[in-house]
């Protein structure tokens, strides 16, 4: 009884209660933002012929991987922070906890998160790379196009695999239990949580990256798949049953790309 009523006066355990509602409310907010950028984006992109399939043949320069390159990363920064929200929120408990509620922690905050924001935006730079390389090779192909539900196919295929893989369960383990991150790889003062932010999204990388690669078979301004892959993440980081919620997103992939793959070949 007494654990209990201590359990329930606890500021970071009541704070992780709130978190599932904290993180479902940013998400909501952070998924339509997505969506109203990606369409943003997008018109921007296709008015100056920065496409690579169906839109424009045209020649990309610095000026257009430049943009793609920032495209990538609102459209990461805007899909991934909602996902960050759990470890972010324990991050803050624990240091004001330590601190005996006396000191704000928003400076090592800030930095944990500008630590995990800055892996996916290393990502997105390889990303545009990737997606650099795919109109230099629409350019050089034979019909000027390249078949993009082909490559959507497989991409949705291998995904949907990646989903059942060792790495995909351990990688989800720890993005589902930041308090055993926090107190495993605690490090101090403000560059110690930049770094400790980084680890975390080295972590949240390698379980999501090739889910948000499909964004390069399906069109990376696709808000739809956007808002779908954003809300996937979320939900097998936050909702019980994580792993079987992955496994049942790897399913409907692999479904998915085999009815493109029938429907292209």
């Amino acid at each position: 009884m007494i654990e209990a009523s201590r359990q329930a006066n606890d500021p970071i355990i009541a704070l992780l209660r709130r978190d599932r509602w904290i993180v479902l409310g940013a998400s909501a907010a952070l998924t339509l933002f997505t969506a109203a950028e990606c369409r943003r984006l997008d018109d921007t992109l296709m008015g100056a012929g920065a496409g690579w399939c169906g839109a424009s043949v045209a020649r990309w320069g610095p000026a257009d991987l430049t943009m793609i390159a920032l495209m990538w990363s609102v459209m990461m920064i805007a899909m991934m922070t909602p996902t960050a929200s759990p470890m972010v929120l324990a991050f803050a408990g624990l240091e004001r906890h330590r601190y005996g509620g006396t000191r704000a922690p928003w400076a090592t905050t800030g930095a944990f998160l500008s630590g995990y924001l800055m892996v996916w935006i290393g990502f997105s730079l390889l990303a545009a790379l990737a997606e650099w390389g795919l109109h230099a090779a629409t350019m050089r192909s034979a019909s000027g196009t390249l078949p993009r539900p082909a490559l959507a196919a497989v991409l949705m295929l291998t995904a949907g695999a990646f989903q059942f893989s060792p790495l995909k369960a351990a990688c989800l383990r720890h993005c589902r239990t930041p308090v055993g991150f926090l107190l495993a790889e605690w490090r101090e003062g403000t560059r110690g949580a930049l770094v400790m932010g980084g680890r975390h999204g080295l972590y949240c990388v390698a379980c999501c990256w090739l889910l948000m690669l499909v964004l390069l078979g399906v069109g990376a301004m696709n808000a739809a798949w956007c808002a779908g892959l954003a809300a996937l993440v979320l939900a097998e980081r936050i909702l019980p049953g994580g792993l079987w919620l992955a496994r049942g997103a790897g399913v409907a992939l692999i479904l998915a790309g085999a009815a493109v793959a029938a429907r292209t070949w």
